[in-house]
């Protein structure tokens, strides 16, 4: 029997380590990360710790020691689920439903910082994950010490995901060999009179068949004009014959959510439509080619939105040639003009190359880790299969 492919319990040891040492050099006390269900990331990324319903947390002393923080519900859940010995039931992290807990005694930010070495009331404290943290969590802070400086920190986060451990990228390439599986599942499928959804069923099936402990991003399927939306849900609508039909499938391996994405044609792709396909591959090639380590981020944006203003489809253009990937599909950092910093080995990007014409749009999407002399693939699957079109 296989070992599963998973993130090893001396790995969030070590990653507490590294974070304690960069609040020493922002003299920091403290850092607190906060999380969702939604965007777990940050505070499972020490922990382990998924949060349902409720938020989650994780206090981290810039002596190296961590706490995990949960809501009223979720103290039983953690210790069970998560890494660390510490635990406090705050108030903060509950729900949004917003229950009172009348009979509960809940733990305080001091209590959980005493616990982790910090001390004082004039404190430095970090906040590691502005855009998760709550309003109750920050109100939370400023009640238990009323005379700290808060500090946003999230470019300490930045810095300790953006470069992957070789378990990471075991546990992505894990998710791609699902991936592809599912992709195979759905397109046997297809056919004119399945619904979208039905869809997204068969590649749910198929990536919890073979390991995957949940989808990586809410998976789609997408037909005809649906396609244009760079974001969206999936519907009850029927694929029709002729149908452009985008799919992009994901599948999670212990909080690493990679994903691929491609177009599938109902039928025969001609003229301005197949184009507007051909171009968006064409690009995503592109893309592929540009990068290494060593390269500035913003070079390789600007000449992609230059390439789609040169070939006549700038008003098809909707964002920059790649995304960081890792525990969230779509995490910092993004590749944009503006993206000042330089591509490093061990940095993974989804190369996501989205285009969106007047009746529908498509998407190639695939996962890649930066290495000094270009890229290491995660999946064939877009170059072996190129442009599909199944005869309907």
């Amino acid at each position: 029997m296989s070992t599963r492919v998973c993130i090893p319990e001396s790995e969030y040891q070590e990653r507490v380590q590294r974070a304690a040492k960069l609040l020493r050099e922002k003299n920091l006390d403290v850092m607190i990360v906060c999380s969702t269900e939604s965007d777990y990331a940050n505070a499972r990324y020490f922990s382990g710790f998924w949060p349902v319903f409720e938020r989650a947390g994780v206090a981290i002393s810039a002596n190296g020691d961590a706490c995990q923080l949960v809501g009223p519900e979720s103290a039983i859940f953690a210790k069970d689920y998560g890494k660390m010995d510490k635990l406090f039931v705050l108030l903060e992290y509950r729900e949004s439903a917003d229950p009172a807990y009348p009979e509960l005694k809940p733990d305080t930010f001091n209590d959980a910082f005493k616990a982790i070495g910090v001390t004082g009331k004039k404190i430095r404290i970090g906040i590691g994950s502005y855009v998760e943290c709550t309003l109750p969590v920050y109100e939370g802070l400023k009640n238990a010490y009323p005379e700290a400086e808060i500090v946003f920190c999230p470019e300490i986060m930045v810095a300790l995901r953006k470069i992957k451990s070789e378990n990471e990228i075991a546990c992505l390439k894990e998710g791609f060999r699902i991936i592809e599986k599912a992709t195979d599942a759905v397109i046997a499928a297809l056919k004119p009179g399945v619904t979208e959804l039905q869809m997204v069923g068969i590649a749910q099936q198929k990536i919890y068949e073979l390991g995957a402990e949940y989808e990586g991003l809410p998976m789609y399927v997408f037909s005809e004009a649906s396609t244009r939306h760079a974001i969206s849900r999936s519907t009850y609508k029927t694929i029709g014959a002729n149908d452009i039909v985008q799919l992009n499938l994901s599948a999670k391996i212990d909080g690493y959510s990679p994903s691929i994405g491609l177009p599938v044609c109902m039928g025969k792709l001609e003229g301005e439509r197949r184009d507007y396909v051909q171009f968006c591959l064409d690009m995503h090639n592109w893309t592929e080619k540009q990068l290494k380590a060593g390269v500035l981020a913003s070079s390789v944006a600007k000449e992609f939105l230059q390439k789609f203003n040169d070939a006549g489809y700038g008003h098809a253009y909707t964002y920059g040639p790649c995304h960081g990937t890792g525990m969230i599909e779509v995490e910092a950092p993004w590749m944009e003009t503006s993206s000042e910093y330089i591509l490093e080995e061990n940095m993974t990007f989804q190369i996501d190359t989205f285009i969106s014409a007047p009746t529908f749009g498509c998407r190639w999407e695939k996962g890649v880790a930066i290495r000094k002399d270009g890229v290491e693939n995660y999946t064939n699957y877009i170059n072996e299969h190129g442009i599909i079109e199944l005869g309907f």
